[in-house]
């Protein structure tokens, strides 16, 4: 049996919805450090509604992100309230 780690393409959307809650501030630090490595400019984190736990643990770390420029609500069409857009500063 293989035992290395499968290799997922990053894109500029993360989906929450299957990372268990005490592992979602460890995988958003992380998700940010490559898109910001890779240069990308604007991502999508999904959280979901629920009670607004993730989204708040989400935000907590886009608040003190180095790489993060700007943050809010993704439009209603993109998951709303359920959705976090994020501006991430360009690299020199």
């Amino acid at each position: 049996m293989d035992n290395e780690p499968i290799r997922i393409p990053l894109t500029d959307v993360l989906d929450l919805h299957t990372v268990p809650p005490r592992d979602v501030k460890t995988v958003t630090e992380e998700y940010l450090e490559e898109a910001h490595r890779l240069g990308l400019s604007a991502l999508r984190i999904v959280h979901g509604r629920g009670i607004g736990v993730q989204r708040e643990v989400v935000r907590g770390v886009l608040a003190k992100s180095a790489y993060v420029l700007a943050f809010g609500d993704a439009p209603a069409e993109a998951g709303g309230w359920g959705a976090t857009v994020v501006t991430l500063r360009t690299q020199p």
